[in-house]
């Protein structure tokens, strides 16, 4: 019988997500933190009106972080890896 270690996330009483690392677990809450705050900005914004359009939103702005801060000026962008010649071929 093998052992499977499972790290779950919970919101709400409800089983959100399951995953096998510690780290990837820790990583989808705080993605889902980000949305939880970006809810009430998107809500008071008078844009989106409709509230499962907010929920994609935020989500999607949170799933895109990295990309967000860098179109914030919060980060600057990752210049691409240079190919060496050795690997190219």
């Amino acid at each position: 019988m093998a052992v499977v270690t499972q790290f779950v996330v919970v919101r709400d009483g409800a089983e959100k997500m399951t995953f096998t690392s510690k780290a990837e677990a820790d990583a989808y809450d705080k993605m889902l933190d980000m949305v939880d705050r970006l809810m009430p900005l998107l809500a008071a914004s008078g844009v989106v009106t409709e509230e499962q359009q907010q929920e994609d939103l935020a989500l999607y702005i949170a799933q895109q972080r990295e990309h967000m801060l860098v179109a914030l000026g919060a980060k600057k962008p990752t210049k691409p890896k240079a190919v060496k010649k050795s690997e190219a071929a």
